[in-house]
């Protein structure tokens, strides 16, 4: 299993966290990475709104030869976690799972954390790491 990056989306498309799993990545600005959640966001609004499928919660999996990226969104829809991954990387629903209680457990219940702001968390952190580390 080859986790890329993680990126963690609030409610209104800014990106609250972000955490790259792989040395060979090309390096993105700060910028960058809100250029790209933001706009990640717009998409997953229209895509929710133009797709046939009556319910559909919008854009949920990106496949290209390069990468695939998989978008987990809350119950609430509050909050939607981007993994991405190598393209045939199986299983990709459960790690969003597992991110999603890491960040759960270790971010929501955390008595300091401000709801929608960025994440600076030390055991998130820890153990999002000790999670998709030996899986690389």
């Amino acid at each position: 299993m080859v986790i890329l990056s993680i990126l963690i989306l609030n409610k209104a498309g800014g990106l609250i966290y972000q955490r790259d799993f792989n040395e060979g990545l090309k390096k993105l600005s700060s910028n960058d990475y809100l250029v790209l959640a933001g706009t990640f966001h717009g998409v997953h609004a229209i895509t929710s709104r133009i797709s046939p499928v009556p319910g559909s919660g919008g854009l949920e999996v990106l496949e290209s030869d390069q990468f695939r990226m998989q978008c987990f969104q809350t119950l609430t829809g509050s909050t939607k976690f981007l993994i991405f991954a190598e393209p045939h990387q199986p299983n990709i629903d459960v790690i969003c799972r597992r991110v999603y209680e890491l960040y759960a457990d270790y971010v929501m219940k955390n008595p300091f954390y401000q709801i929608e702001m960025p994440i600076r968390c030390e055991s998130f952190d820890r153990h999002l790491a000790a999670y998709i580390k030996p899986k690389q």
